[in-house]
């Protein structure tokens, strides 16, 4: 028995080995980086100052306005990605299995598409003179949109690309959660004369409800960490209103050369993550 219980930990091992690797060895490094000031370019060597990195970040207009660009992304992302995701999962788990797999890979394949080709398309779509979108509302004898010249347009047209690029992957996943409900339960509620939208307000998504919750959390991570379709689409302007905190902290670090700085701020990035993650936790919990 002794051997055997250790089995477990010998087929964990080479996924552990990785995991320590790729993942707590860059954290710890990228802690302990913070706490220096650290400049590539300069021949001045790495300088240790305790927070005073975070210090610099925490009272630095660019780092707060860098933060609520991407907290403006994940108010207006996030609800509308998983709302959509939903919808979408409850109409095709009502359609047959043949016709579920074509229109499944069909929501599923943009998400296969790099960023790169995905944002050099849709930047080629926003452009305001011969972009497509702007050509559709002109033949509609609608006026043209700044879709991304405007402070007020540009992050919603990134929410847009961003709804077309990322919404198969959790509406796969919740599709998959409604598969697996088990159909006696939406019979019964049918025969006590539950309407279709009552069947799925009070039985299916309570049921659903820890893949919801997985979905959620999945994607608010994510939208904190959105950089490809704003460095792509917009590179952060219209004065930098699409600039977000990762973008913010890879010019910091790449361009600028401050890696103890950027170290810092993606540090700070990570406990609002995490706080935000214990909120919906607690928030969602199970009672």
């Amino acid at each position: 028995m002794t051997y055997r219980r250790w089995y477990g930990y010998l087929f964990l091992l080479p996924y552990l080995a990785l995991f320590g690797l790729f993942l707590i060895v860059p954290l710890v490094y990228g802690l302990g980086l913070s706490l220096f000031r650290w400049e590539i370019l300069s021949r001045v060597p790495p300088a240790f100052v305790g927070l005073g990195n975070f210090h610099e970040a925490l009272t630095s207009d660019n780092f707060w306005k860098a933060l609520w660009a991407s907290a403006r992304f994940v108010l207006m992302a996030t609800p509308l990605t998983v709302g959509l995701a939903l919808l979408i999962a409850v109409g095709l788990h009502s359609v047959g299995p043949k016709r579920q797999a074509l229109y499944r890979a069909a929501y599923f394949i943009p998400t296969m598409v790099t960023i790169s080709v995905a944002g050099i398309l849709w930047r080629w779509f926003f452009n305001s003179e011969f972009g497509v979108f702007n050509a559709l509302l002109n033949a509609l004898g609608l006026p043209k949109a700044p879709w991304l010249t405007d402070t007020g347009w540009a992050m919603p047209s990134i929410v847009i690309m961003t709804l077309w690029w990322t919404v198969g992957g959790p509406m796969v996943v919740l599709l998959a959660g409604l598969q697996n409900i088990a159909p006696h339960y939406l019979e019964a509620a049918s025969l006590d004369g539950a309407t279709p939208w009552q069947r799925y307000r009070y039985v299916a998504l309570p049921l659903l409800r820890p893949v919801l919750f997985f979905v959620i959390v999945m994607n608010v991570i994510g939208a904190f960490q959105v950089f490809g379709q704003t460095f792509m689409i917009t590179r952060g302007g219209p004065e930098l209103s699409t600039r977000s905190l990762v973008q913010y902290i890879y010019e910091t670090a790449f361009n600028n050369y401050r890696m103890g700085f950027a170290a810092s701020m993606s540090w700070l990035l990570f406990l609002v993550i995490v706080v935000i993650s214990g909120v919906q936790a607690r928030l969602m919990r199970e009672k």
